[in-house]
Formats: structure tokens, sequence, C-alpha cells
């Protein structure tokens, strides 16, 4: 294995790539909306939890401090026009659901809407506002899963990777690649 020359950066957030997905939220008085989050991830899988940080001064902040519930819905390859329009346009203008011909669709236990295009949609409740400086985080509990049939084959697995997920890294969409490894490949016996 080859070392690399490196070059010494002041600190600054340089994990990437990142998942990038929309997150739909509500006022519960008829106003609907969708935020394009890249800070987000995986904080705990019993209870599954995850974490999406959003600035103060953003439209969506005050429906999630009012509601306390969102969904989070995977991008694809097909949604990444609209990712990118929701995350330049504010929601204070204009309806993007409207403007992107995006669907709503009822959620099951959150007040948010889900996207309807999206293979996979999170919802999640509240848990805890933290704030940290530039962005609150949202620590959330996700209280349902909603997944695309089409992506589920005969024996009950889901594949994803059909509906070509996208991830974000220093300003660019990118396609996820080809599979290299499932987990635990290293220490699996060799068959023979």
């Amino acid at each position: 294995m080859n070392l690399m020359e490196k070059e010494l950066w002041k600190p600054g957030n340089m994990l990437y790539p990142l998942p990038v997905v929309m997150v739909s939220v509500t006022d519960g008085e008829g106003h609907d909306n969708i935020i394009t989050v890249a800070w987000t991830g995986t904080v705990c899988s019993d209870p599954p939890m995850l974490s999406i940080s959003v600035r103060p001064e953003r439209y969506s902040y005050f429906m999630l401090k009012k509601t306390g519930g969102f969904v989070v819905n995977l991008v694809t390859k097909d949604l990444v026009y609209a990712t990118d329009f929701c995350g330049v346009k504010s929601g204070r203008e204009l309806d993007k659901f409207r403007e992107t011909r995006l669907t709503r669709q009822s959620a099951s236990a959150v007040k948010a809407p889900m996207i309807g295009e999206s293979p996979v949609n999170l919802e999640c409740q509240v848990s805890q506002v933290i704030p940290l400086g530039t962005h609150d985080m949202f620590l959330a509990r996700i209280v349902a899963v909603h997944a695309d049939k089409r992506y589920m084959d005969e024996k009950g697995k889901f594949h994803l990777e059909q509906a070509q997920p996208v991830v974000y890294s220093h300003g660019d969409y990118l396609l996820t690649g080809e599979k290299l490894g499932s987990f635990g490949y290293s220490v699996r016996k060799k068959q023979g």
C-alpha cells in the first residue's frame, strides 16, 4: 500500500461522501415543506434513531420545532434535480411539492407528509434538539419505515442499489458505485 503525501488544513467538515436526503415537514396547519439535508446520519440501532442538523434561520426549522415530527426521504438518481431545487429554494416563497411535482403521501405516525417517489421514507419523532453552533441537531426516533416493494426480492431482501441511491460530496451529487464486498467478507472462510 502506498502512502499518500498529505497537506495540513484547518479543522473542517471533510467527512465525505454523505447521504443526501429530502426531509419533509409540516406546520400542522396546512403548510408543508421539503428541505435538503446532507448533515444526517444513523445514531442508534436500538431504539432506531437518526439525526439531522438544520440551521435555525431555515424556513423548515420552526416546523420541526413546532410539530416535532419529520420524514427522511432517501434520494435516488431520478430525484437529484428535485433534491437540488429543494436545497436552493426557500419554502417561504413557493410550494416545493408543487414546483417539483413530487407526490405528498400521508405518513402513518407523524403529521409530516412522505415523498411518494422516494424508495424509502423514515418517519421520525424528535426526542431532543441540541444547539451546536451554525446548526441545531435534531435527534429523532424512527417510528415507521416505508420501503418500495419494487426493490424487494422473492426472499424479502430489500435492494436499494436498484433504485440508484445518491450521495453528496463537496457540492456534487454522486451515484453510488459497484459492490465491493459485503459485511464480514474479509473474515469469511473461502468456499472451495
